[in-house]
């Protein structure tokens, strides 16, 4: 059976919905009820894992929690007792070093912040904390006693979430700076001993009128990642 992706009903819709997913970091203060994330989360949890093992826990945040939990992080910040967060390997590959640093650019760019100005940066960086100004913030975590296929369960899971989130016109951000302030953050919400940060959640609407949602990110074309064996063509 021939199989052409662009005649399928539902491959525009799906295509589209995926597409239109980007990385929002200026937000409208809109609220977004409970109900709605409920739903977004009712739909992600769908997603696949190894053994059905559901390994992932999300914490959803909005209102006076989600302002203690950001005043929490500032004040760590400005301590500064906290190691910087390794979460790339130094150095990285080329090919990746070389899109880390376009995304830099193109950043920082937008905000005017030159490359070596490390106090911009790190005010810069304090905005995760405060999720970008989204009504409603989300935490995901873990039980770190579980292997790295586990993590890339909660990756599936956290992917599901955002496109959920995109097809009902809402607008998300993954940030993985938070897991740099685990101690802060498990023990704010009370985590089960043994869970770890995986990484934050901006959501809500984009403030359109922002310069960073216009961002234009490149992505890498499918023949520069795939290697297809055994095909006629």
């Amino acid at each position: 059976m021939e199989l052409d992706r662009h005649s399928h009903p539902n491959a525009s819709i799906v295509d589209a919905v995926i597409r239109s997913r980007r990385a929002v970091r200026c937000f409208k203060p809109d609220a977004i009820s409970r109900h709605v994330i409920e739903q977004i989360l009712d739909v992600a949890r769908s997603a696949p894992s190894n053994s059905n093992t559901q390994p992932w826990r999300v914490y959803v945040l909005a209102g006076e929690d989600k302002l203690s939990l950001s005043d929490a992080l500032r004040r760590a910040q400005i301590e500064d007792r906290h190691p910087p967060l390794r979460h790339l390997p130094d150095p990285l590959p080329d090919a990746m070093r070389t899109r880390q640093e376009a995304f830099g650019a193109t950043y920082y760019g937008a905000l005017g912040i030159s490359k070596t100005d490390i106090q911009e940066r790190a005010r810069a960086t304090a905005r995760n904390f405060d999720f970008f100004g989204a009504p409603v913030g989300l935490i995901f975590a873990v039980d770190s006693s579980l292997s790295k296929y586990s993590w890339l369960d909660c990756g599936i899971f956290i992917q599901t979430v955002m496109i959920a989130a995109s097809a009902v016109g809402l607008n998300t951000c993954p940030q993985v700076s938070f897991a740099r302030y685990q101690d802060v953050i498990s023990t704010h919400l009370g985590f089960p001993a043994g869970f770890d940060v995986v990484c934050g959640m901006s959501l809500g609407f984009a403030d359109e009128r922002s310069a960073l949602n216009s961002l234009d990110m490149a992505r890498e074309p499918v023949q520069g990642f795939s290697s297809f064996l055994g095909f006629d063509s």
